[in-house]
């Protein structure tokens, strides 16, 4: 479980200060204490902590975020910690057994079974880089930065998302960031605690037939 603290000013021009909890979840995925998570469950936060399987909370520092895919990368003391197998996400197929293990509502430690409904999604308007993988594993509010595994254990993609229509729960739509996406970002995070991008100018102007006979 991630939990960040963040500090905000009380409404209505008081200057009482009040704190928000915001509880996600994370992969380990370095025994060194690199941990995963999505940006949106740490952003802004003033204090992190990690809660282990074993419930040892653990103070964690912020390595780097990337806000276009969703991934953060946070930092606990520690070493020999039980570091998730990072699988390939590219060989993942439509009907593959997959299980969601995350901290849904703060209940604790849970995993739901499910299978993959679909792979590259995009145009959903979640993040700038889109490749998601959707499943019907139960995905709620908490679990969001939580390990989407296969059968034989491996992680295969990061659950950020989910496609409620009022009731804010679980209603069979989930989406993942894939596994390959965020091995490229962590990996870039780690070691230069932000993510570089190559970019590309090009400049686009109606084609007329003056344009075309050239």
């Amino acid at each position: 479980m991630v939990d960040a603290v963040k500090h905000r000013d009380a409404l209505g021009g008081q200057t009482r200060e009040r704190m928000e909890n915001s509880l996600g979840s994370g992969v380990i995925i370095d025994s060194r204490g690199y941990i995963v998570t999505n940006n949106h469950v740490i952003a802004d936060a003033d204090q992190i902590s990690v809660v282990l399987n074993d419930g040892k909370k653990l103070a964690a520092r912020l390595v780097g975020t990337d806000i276009d895919s969703d991934i953060a990368v946070l930092k606990v003391d520690g070493s020999k910690l039980p570091a998730i197998t990072i699988g390939d996400s590219s060989n993942l197929r439509v009907g593959d057994v997959v299980l969601a293990i995350g901290n849904p509502f703060g209940v604790g430690q849970t995993v739901t079974l499910g299978i993959i409904s679909a792979t590259g999604r995009n145009h959903l308007g979640i993040n700038r880089y889109e490749d998601f993988i959707q499943t019907d594993a139960a995905i709620n509010p908490g679990n969001s930065g939580g390990a989407l595994v296969n059968s034989q254990g491996a992680l295969i993609g990061i659950n950020t998302a989910i496609l409620s229509h009022g009731s804010g729960g679980n209603e069979g739509i989930g989406f993942a960031i894939p596994a390959n996406m965020a091995r490229t970002v962590m990996r870039q995070i780690m070691e230069n605690g932000k993510v570089i991008r190559a970019q590309l100018g090009v400049l686009t102007q109606p084609m007329t037939p003056q344009i075309a006979r050239v």
